[in-house]
């Protein structure tokens, strides 16, 4: 995906977006988001997403979601104090693997601040192999609900 599409993401291009209330420590020295901040961002929207939506229970589901790749790509700062929603879709949904991507949108703006990208493969939880028949039921459905038609990939 190009810098230049995912800089015109706007919030109407994601189907679930949460909450996150900025902290005085999100900051770093440069008075902004600290990058690592905007991982543990798209780590909270991705599992609050599975378990509402996708009936996962981390300490106890037979499949877990281990990830394999991220990355984000920064257009605007964001410093304490903001609200911001993150806004999350599906790109890509495979057998046992899902591609998301999260907006990082300041209340009230519709421009993206940040865009990134995050990767799990479910795995069986004893094993760490993906499942031969791929992620359960019950979590594929509930990804296919905020899965991006590919037109407007």
């Amino acid at each position: 995906m190009s810098h230049d599409a995912l800089k015109g993401r706007l919030r109407s291009d994601y189907k679930f977006q949460l909450e996150y209330r900025t902290r005085w420590s999100d900051n770093d020295m440069y008075h902004h988001l600290n990058n690592s901040v905007y991982y543990y961002l798209f780590d909270s929207v991705v599992n609050t997403y599975l378990i509402r939506h996708c009936s996962l229970h981390p300490p106890t589901s037979s499949q877990i979601g281990l990830v394999v790749h991220s990355h984000c790509d920064y257009f605007a700062p964001t410093e304490f104090p903001a609200v911001v929603d993150l806004a999350l879709r599906v790109n890509k949904l495979g057998k046992s693997s899902v591609t998301y991507e999260i907006g990082v949108f300041e209340r009230g703006q519709d421009e993206a601040r940040a865009v990134g990208e995050f990767v799990h493969v479910f795995v069986d939880r004893d094993s760490r192999k993906p499942a031969k028949a791929g992620m359960i039921e019950e979590l594929r459905a509930g990804l296919q609900k905020i899965q991006t038609d590919k037109s407007k990939l």
